[in-house]
């Protein structure tokens, strides 16, 4: 069974870190795009950043200069660096991954919880 597993969320102070990982069963060096979303209480789940097979990164205005994506091809894994940390970042972050032919997968969520 294909599985993503995130782990690496928890409880910061502001203007903390966390290094999120997702672990895929899966060979990933194929896949289309990697991504991280996150999902606040009461909002919509929404795109944090991106990176394609190419290497190409994209970021949502609010975590450029904060967040930087990654992938380990060789390990089958997907990081997210986040420095800065701010309140609004609270949320479940999870990991998507798309594969040629439209196969894609979502991981179980972590928390991520800022203080202030």
């Amino acid at each position: 069974q294909v599985q993503l597993v995130e782990s690496g969320g928890g409880l910061v102070q502001a203007g903390g870190s966390l290094r999120l990982s997702c672990a895929a069963t899966r060979n990933i060096f194929s896949s289309v795009r990697m991504a991280w979303y996150r999902q606040a209480p009461g909002k919509q789940r929404e795109l944090v950043a991106e990176i394609t097979r190419t290497g190409l990164t994209n970021y949502a205005d609010s975590a450029k200069d904060r967040f930087t994506i990654s992938r380990d091809n060789a390990k089958n894994m997907v990081y997210l660096q986040m420095n800065s940390l701010k309140p609004e970042d609270t949320a479940v972050y999870y990991c998507y991954v798309l594969w040629p032919g439209g196969f894609d997968l979502w991981g179980q969520g972590t928390q991520v919880t800022v203080s202030s």
